[in-house]
This record gives structure tokens, sequence and C-alpha cells, in this order.
């Protein structure tokens, strides 16, 4: 499970609804009102809000510029985590996300905290735009990719670090 995709949903199911990313209350509101389903299918898993399946939105430019924004918000992690302990409890899995050893699943049995360079990840991200056919700018992939990450790392609630007894 990417947990991250969870936090894209509520983003771009906000945006949908014309919900400002800055309005706390009403994020926190929809991040609680969102059933969110995790559904296998060949060629990758799909991820269902409401019975929808929202997987090819959830890479949309707004979305990627926006999810940091939604995810810093206390009450939007606190539904999320929720969800995702629940879909945790429903058998073996590997989750990942920038928070799964710290916060959503702390006593777990093993935990590995993966790292690559900045620019390795943007480089990625930018061909997988490319190959989507969207003109984007590598340096302007690479200086979201920052942003995300300074934004994810300062955020009060569940920053972005390794858990104490995770394999680095």
């Amino acid at each position: 499970l990417d947990t991250g995709a969870m936090y894209r949903a509520v983003t771009w199911v906000a945006l949908q609804k014309g919900i400002g990313l800055g309005q706390v209350a009403p994020l926190v509101q929809l991040a609680e009102s969102l059933s969110v389903l995790l559904v296998p299918a060949q060629g990758g898993d799909r991820l269902l809000v409401n019975e929808q399946d929202i997987t090819d939105h959830l890479r949309e430019p707004e979305v990627e510029s926006g999810v940091s924004l939604v995810a810093k918000v206390p009450g939007v992690r606190t539904a999320l985590v929720m969800q995702q302990r629940a879909i945790a409890r429903s058998g073996p899995m590997v989750m990942a996300g920038r928070d799964i050893g710290t916060v959503v699943l702390p006593a777990a049995a093993v935990k590995v905290y993966l790292t690559a360079a900045v620019e390795v990840r943007a480089r990625r991200r930018y061909q997988e735009l490319q190959g989507h056919g969207e003109p984007e700018d590598y340096a302007q992939v690479l200086n979201e990719t920052i942003r995300r990450d300074k934004i994810d790392s300062q955020r009060a609630d569940s920053p972005l670090r390794p858990a104490d007894d995770a394999v680095v």
C-alpha cells in the first residue's frame, strides 16, 4: 500500500469539490468522509474513493503540487492513519509512506527507510511524466521534489524521518 496515494486522493477530491488546499476544517471533514479502497488489478493496484477509480488522476500536476499542503493537516493525517491501520490489519503487506515506521505502524516487525537522492527521484518522476506525454521541465520537477521534501520534513505532525529502529 502506497499511503501517499491516499493523501493524493484527498487532494484530488478536494480540488474537484473546489475546497481550497489551505481550508483546514473542510479538508479534515473530507478526509473523514472518504472511503478509500485499494483493489488488486492487472497491471497494478487501483485506488477507489467512494467506489470511483481515481488512480489515473493521482499524479496530475495540480495534485502533485498540492499534496504536501494537504498531508500536513493534522486532522487529515489522523483520518488517513486510521484507515491505513485498518488496511494493515487485513493481512500481511508492505506499506510505503513517509511515516509508516514512526506513526502508522510503530510496532511493525520490519521497518526499512529507503533513501534516494533528490535528483534520482526527480529524474524518475520526470521520465514518468514524459511517458504519459506530459510536457514537464526537469528543473521544475526537481524544484517541486525539493519543495515537497522540505514541507514533509518540517511539518509539526508526523515529519518525514526514519524510525529509530528502522534499517536505513
